[in-house]
């Protein structure tokens, strides 16, 4: 294959994917368009939620977070696309092999944190690799911002969108409600 239809061929694998962003070391806003950046060189970002402030969930005592959601067209399967993940990660100051050596708490500070939300429709559950992500339906940082990107996305597994997931914590969280920020 070569050319037109090579084009044709990768077009038609393309899947959509959604990865959540945060970080609470150092100048966060930067780190989180520096990864954008380091992201976009291999896959295409087709949309991005602003940036929320947030506070931190569970872990040490800490500084608060900025944290958003991207969505992506990409070619890469989700195991490819999770260690383009781990390496924009590493690349960016974090040492996850350092942090399970020192037995680091789940919640740790962290300069980058980037998450495999969602690959298309899909629902993987094999060793290091869990999709939809296992808690992203309990979690404000992130449906909040997805919400600003794909209100009606509809998690596979538990069959109700974004808004309807976020209603749900809403209405079971006695937490204040976090402000989108401008950054």
């Amino acid at each position: 294959m070569s050319g037109r239809y090579e084009d044709e061929a990768r077009a038609k694998r393309r899947r959509v994917a959604f990865v959540a962003l945060g970080s609470n070391l150092g100048d966060r806003a930067t780190t989180l368009e520096r990864a954008l950046g380091l992201l976009a060189r291999q896959v295409e970002v087709t949309d991005r939620s602003p940036w929320f402030e947030t506070d931190p969930v569970g872990g040490p005592p800490q500084g608060r977070y900025l944290n958003g959601v991207v969505r992506i067209e990409t070619i890469l399967e989700p195991r490819e696309l999770l260690d383009l993940l781990l390496r924009v990660e590493a690349e960016l100051g974090r040492d996850r092999s350092a942090e399970a050596e020192r037995n680091t708490p789940r919640n740790a500070p962290r300069t980058l944190d980037l998450d495999l939300l969602a690959y298309d429709d899909r629902a993987i559950d094999e060793p290091g690799l869990r999709v939809p992500h296992p808690r992203m339906h309990a979690r404000r940082f992130v449906l909040e911002p997805l919400a600003t990107i794909a209100p009606h996305w509809r998690h596979p597994e538990l069959a109700r969108t974004t808004l309807e997931l976020l209603e749900e914590l809403e209405r079971s969280s006695e937490s204040p409600a976090r402000r989108g920020v401008d950054v």
